[in-house]
């Protein structure tokens, strides 16, 4: 099973559907929380969107007050967040492989990804969000609340799609051994399907 490319796939075929589910939502709980990492900037600053999607909500509530780059392994998705959000910068890349340089960031945001990518990789992943941020650069992550190794719907929004993460303890201890301070982490109920998420901000020390 190629995990990686099943989300790829699906989320290629349910490109429009998703970002239309997601201006449906509205101004949900996780959309309050990006107020706790924004209102810490400083105008300008330089965000990292990891796992992007559609540009909705997330990067189009950032670019107009920071310097957003958005990065997404799904062509469909990218290519929407390009139309739709000319202010910003949009990479399609597999978030794992990203080699921005040391200190580029102000910021890395990241709204429902890490939970697509396998669990064994979230370790470097976290790493390397680390490197990537200035001394003191925040992090705003959603990451899993059970443990689940690995998880396929074959209908997520009409398409096949895959998950999997570690429990929400196992992931505070994980984000401090790669050298973050956790400043605060929230459960947060997912409308669709429902499900439930850890939210975490955490600053690099």
């Amino acid at each position: 099973m190629d995990r990686k490319a099943i989300v790829k796939a699906g989320y290629n075929s349910i490109a429009m559907e998703y970002r239309q589910s997601r201006i449906e939502q509205g101004e949900t709980e996780d959309l309050v929380l990006l107020k706790e990492l924004t209102k810490r900037l400083p105008k300008g600053a330089s965000v990292l969107d990891a796992g992007c999607g559609p540009g909705t909500p997330v990067t189009e509530r950032l670019s107009p007050r920071f310097k957003v780059t958005g990065v997404d392994i799904s062509e469909a998705q990218v290519e929407l967040a390009r139309r739709h959000l000319p202010e910003a910068e949009f990479i399609c890349q597999d978030m794992t492989e990203l080699a921005f340089p040391d200190g580029a960031f102000d910021a890395v945001c990241s709204y429902y990804a890490i939970i697509h990518v396998p669990r064994e990789e979230h370790r470097p992943l976290l790493q390397n969000f680390h490197r990537m941020l200035k001394p003191s650069g925040l992090a705003l992550l959603c990451m899993g609340l059970g443990d689940l190794p690995d998880d396929v719907d074959e209908n997520y929004q009409g398409a096949p799609m895959y998950w999997s993460h570690y429990d929400g303890e196992t992931n505070l201890r994980m984000l401090a051994e790669c050298g973050f301070k956790v400043l605060w982490s929230k459960r947060v109920a997912d409308v669709s399907p429902p499900a439930a998420h850890l939210f975490i901000l955490a600053q690099r020390s």
